[in-house]
């Protein structure tokens, strides 16, 4: 345990330790309902360089049509794990310290390369899986229920789920207007569309108003 520990404060791996930590304490603050997966993007799922940011630069090098904060998380958890078992093989081979310098930079360089082809490869698994729901933009959405998620939605933060007629669901960014605040489970319906941020104008919805439903 405690040679774990020193390889993951060892150099390379300690530069992705950090960042890891950050993915870790992210990931626990989204099951908390605290932060949602948009936060780096702006709609639940983002088109190959359809948008800037992070989310531009990732769609160039072929790591788009997820969440952006999906993608950075699988690319900082495989270069951890790469540089850790480097780092562990460098201590085991190299005596001297400009050796284990550039093998180090060799793990570094390594350790990117591979994350990125992992990722990648994991990317395009999950992008064909995605139901084509998913891939609805704009204001399909417009008009038609969906069902909170987070643990509050209100003008500054939020996201629903909302089902497809084939049974497929979708996971969007939503937003109420003024002092309006929905909780986790409301039902709120979606009433426009902001292309601007890519979020959806939501309002609490009320099934004894919907016209379709029987008394």
């Amino acid at each position: 345990m405690r040679g774990l520990l020193e390889a993951s404060l060892s150099f390379p791996t300690v530069l992705f330790s950090f960042l890891l930590l950050v993915v870790v304490g992210y990931w626990l603050f989204v099951v908390l309902g605290a932060v949602d997966t948009g936060i780096l993007d702006g709609d639940a799922c983002l088109d190959s360089g359809s948008a800037g940011g992070f989310g531009g630069a990732l769609g160039a090098v072929g790591l788009g049509g997820v969440p952006v904060t999906v993608v950075l998380s699988l690319l900082i958890a495989v270069a951890w794990f790469v540089s850790l078992v480097g780092t562990v093989l460098i201590d085991s081979l190299a005596d001297s310290s400009p050796l284990m310098i550039a093998l180090a930079l060799v793990v570094l360089v390594a350790a990117v390369i591979i994350a990125w082809g992992v990722t990648s490869a994991i990317v395009m698994g999950l992008r064909r899986l995605l139901p084509a729901e998913r891939q609805r933009r704009g204001a399909d959405f417009v008009g038609q229920t969906c069902v909170v998620r987070t643990g509050r939605v209100d003008s500054a933060f939020g996201q629903a789920e909302i089902s497809g007629g084939d049974g497929s669901s979708s996971l969007i960014e939503v937003r109420t207007i003024g002092e309006e605040r929905l909780s986790a489970g409301s039902t709120a319906l979606i009433f426009d569309y902001d292309s601007e941020s890519g979020v959806y104008r939501v309002t609490p919805f009320d099934s004894a108003l919907d016209p379709g439903s029987s008394a």
